[in-house]
């Protein structure tokens, strides 16, 4: 019976649309890279015959502008408090504001995004009577570089979390394997999605890396190293400095694309390490496609993760990859095929995965074809919005029967 019903939910999904469209809001900490890109092309994926989509995300953020060029209806939050720690002043206004603007939506369907905003919009959700709460694991909020009393604090939050959520989706599969595993999750309730990219990442030939090349102020002939990331603790940038130091080889480069708290200690350590002439901190840019065929190699020094969409728009690109063993990077990142893996949190580590791909080129144009036909047509936005209305469609009959209505 369980499985019929299951079927009857899903067909709906696919269905032609129902006189009122399910409305739908997205609550996420940032509409920025990451978490809030993800955000902004699965609200554009769905279908909206059928969903009629609300962005709501703290004031400031970097895609609101493109988000509603797009069509997108987004309603600022001016007292959603950024960062992973707990300000309880900033958090109850935060909490406050969400709930009036979800009560006044009478919104069907709150999914919540990243740690901040899972928490507060949750809470806020069952606060106001949403029928009905999804929440979309990015990564965790804990790792493996914590304190032990604060992971283990915060997995029991998630835990608590967890029973007013009707679905979870993660970025990744090993993400999945771990919220199960940890009892964030049950294993009926939780689905592994993709981390969509924009389409049109324009290929790296030499023409597109002439012409990014000019755009940094590059010379042709220098080899470079390039990410796109935020300078906070998550992406370690103090470990990517340390990593280009170690290579002690004077004509490579390092971009770095985004901006950050730490972006005042990544100075000094640059200074310090005598690379202030080659490792260029570009701050946000809206252009990363455009900028990415500069690269002779992508590389992510993130202590924790969940999909990173720079990794996958880099290998779409075609630019080979070294990134850290995290989360669920290695299913994208399959060590010694399409890109080379490093310990988190060890420089040493990256220097040489690094080393290896800028002095083996001809294997490192390999990695980058196999990794470019690995990620296929798998990460495209449209693929998001099925698996999103499939998701919606049987989390709605998991909200039913927390209700008792089925």
């Amino acid at each position: 019976m369980a499985a019929v019903r299951l079927s009857r939910d899903l067909h709906a999904a696919c269905a032609p649309a129902a006189a009122a469209p399910l409305r739908v809001a997205h609550v996420v900490t940032h509409l920025s890279a990451g978490a809030g890109g993800i955000t902004m092309r699965g609200a554009q994926g769905l279908d909206p015959e059928r969903y009629s989509t609300t962005i709501l995300a703290a004031a400031g953020g970097s895609l609101i502008e493109r988000a509603e060029d797009a069509g997108l209806d987004v309603v600022a939050l001016y007292d959603m408090a950024g960062g992973r720690g707990i300000y309880p002043r900033t958090d109850l206004r935060g909490f406050r504001e969400l709930c009036s603007h979800l009560a006044a939506g009478g919104f069907d369907i709150v999914h919540t995004h990243s740690a901040k905003a899972g928490g507060t919009g949750r809470l806020a959700a069952r606060r106001v009577g949403v029928p009905t709460v999804v929440h979309s694991f990015h990564g965790f909020p804990f790792h493996a570089f914590q304190p032990l009393p604060v992971r283990r604090g915060l997995i029991a939050i998630e835990r608590r979390l967890a029973r007013i959520t009707d679905y979870f989706l993660t970025d990744g599969t090993a993400v999945a394997a771990d919220a199960v595993r940890l009892k964030i999750a049950p294993p009926d309730r939780i689905r592994a999605i993709a981390s969509p990219i924009d389409n049109g990442i324009p290929p790296a030939t030499p023409a597109a890396r002439r012409r990014a090349r000019a755009a940094l102020g590059i010379p042709a002939g220098a080899r470079v190293v390039g990410t796109a990331a935020r300078l906070d603790h998550q992406k370690s940038p103090l470990d990517m400095v340390e990593a280009i130091a170690a290579l002690e080889q004077p004509d490579v480069r390092m971009v770095w694309i985004g901006d950050g708290h730490l972006r005042e200690r990544t100075e000094r350590l640059i200074d310090r390490r005598g690379l202030t002439d080659r490792f260029l901190l570009l701050g946000e840019r809206a252009d990363v496609p455009a900028l990415l065929p500069a690269f002779d190699v992508f590389a992510m020094s993130s202590l924790y993760e969940g999909l990173p969409c720079a990794v996958v728009e880099a290998m779409v690109c075609g630019i080979p990859v070294a990134a850290t063993a995290v989360n669920s990077v290695p299913e994208i990142v399959i060590s010694g095929r399409t890109g080379l893996l490093a310990r988190p949190g060890d420089p040493a580590s990256l220097t040489r995965a690094l080393a290896h791909l800028l002095e083996n080129p001809d294997d490192a144009a390999r990695m980058a074809a196999a990794a470019r036909a690995h990620i296929g047509d798998g990460f495209r936005p449209e693929v998001l919005g099925r698996d999103l209305m499939e998701s919606y469609a049987i989390a709605l009959r998991s909200g039913r029967a927390r209700r008792g209505q089925v």
